[in-house]
């Protein structure tokens, strides 16, 4: 009898004991996203606020979900101003005033969704348009004088190069509705290739957990203004101050791949990357707009890649031959090679985090297509 009270007395306790315990709790699973407001397909958003384009018109982003873990966030294109002549858009403007021919459902390559060769087809897409004529970089409302010639008249122009602020928009959504990609793709093409070095640092301080890449398309031949400076026309100096490289240079000596060196310099931990044409038509337009002509850009293209890599030994490039200006929205994403290398080929291991090598023309006289 003793036994059964001592065996009983245990049993007793034990039960005590598990009821004292808490009640396991079931894990609820992981929110990667916020996408509940959103269409399939491209979503407008109109974020209000200071953002405005340099006309004054207002600004909005595109956003298109996808997998939640895989996010591309493009700087789009659409040249630059820096003065009255080339900003007014009476005459001829050297760039997108607003954003009234802007839409991304018109755009292919890395936005041609439906193809099953695009390395993005399942990516949550980002896409910042470009109106403000400051590469994406500017914080200032400029106010240019424009003489009276022919039969145009004399005025003031007001221009709102508010780029920064813009992207910051768009960014801001994204950290408020992307909550944890494992791969963020950094991009843009022309005007929105030149910042997205910076760009990629903002998102590499925001998604710690994620890779981050970077690639910009058509930029790599700009070294050096004659003209103007980015820092007076657009406050440039202002926008990238948390880039301790960048801040150390004086305006006369600053020069857009020295974003490449100050955001490694930044966090080392971000794969940077750059397409290029050999002959860029558009990139030598824009040199010759802003006083620095060069009959062909290939050996100012060879220095600015050249101190890039030096600086940056895993830093990438894709040089291919012709004189096309971007890549990343064209059909010709699917179709240019630069030797024995295809492009298609080279964007989607670099997208996948592997190692890429330099990739070069082998006649850089044209542009070399894939069989």
């Amino acid at each position: 009898m003793k036994r059964l009270v001592k065996v009983s007395s245990v049993l007793i306790v034990a039960f005590l004991l598990s009821a004292c315990r808490p009640t396991p709790t079931v894990s609820e699973p992981v929110v990667l996203a916020d996408f509940d407001a959103l269409a399939a397909g491209w979503n407008a958003i109109e974020p209000g606020g200071e953002t405005i384009c340099s006309d004054g018109s207002p600004y909005k982003f595109f956003v298109r979900p996808g997998d939640p873990e895989k996010f591309m966030f493009y700087l789009e294109g659409g040249g630059a101003c820096w003065a009255g002549g080339n900003c007014d858009p009476d005459i001829r403007p050297s760039h997108q005033v607003n954003l009234s021919r802007t839409d991304p459902n018109r755009a292919h390559g890395v936005f041609a969704f439906d193809q099953p060769a695009n390395p993005f087809a399942d990516y949550t897409v980002v896409m910042a348009p470009y109106c403000s004529g400051d590469v994406h970089l500017g914080d200032i409302e400029q106010q240019y004088q424009i003489p009276a010639f022919d039969e145009h008249v004399g005025h003031d122009l007001t221009v709102h190069h508010r780029g920064s602020t813009n992207a910051n928009a768009a960014l801001d959504w994204t950290y408020s509705h992307l909550f944890a990609p494992k791969t963020v793709f950094v991009t843009g093409s022309s005007a929105g290739s030149i910042p997205s070095p910076f760009y990629a640092v903002k998102l590499a301080e925001q998604y710690q957990q994620a890779k981050v890449i970077q690639l910009g398309d058509a930029s790599g031949g700009y070294r050096g203004f004659a003209d103007f400076s980015p820092f007076d026309a657009w406050d440039t100096d202002s926008v990238v101050a948390d880039l301790e490289y960048v801040a150390d240079i004086a305006a006369e000596d600053f020069s857009f791949h020295h974003l490449y060196i100050a955001a490694a310099q930044a966090n080392p931990q971000i794969t940077l990357a750059s397409f290029d044409t050999v002959e860029d038509s558009v990139q030598k337009q824009f040199l010759a707009l802003g006083g620095t002509p060069a009959e062909f850009l290939q050996p100012l293209l060879n220095a600015n890649l050249a101190e890039i890599s030096q600086a940056v030994p895993d830093f990438r490039y894709f040089v291919a031959g012709g004189d096309m200006h971007t890549i990343l929205l064209r059909p010709e994403m699917y179709t240019y090679k630069a030797d024995t290398v295809r492009f298609l080929d080279w964007l989607r291991s670099l997208a996948n985090g592997e190692t890429v090598a330099n990739a070069r023309c082998a006649n850089c006289s044209v542009a070399e297509l894939a069989d």
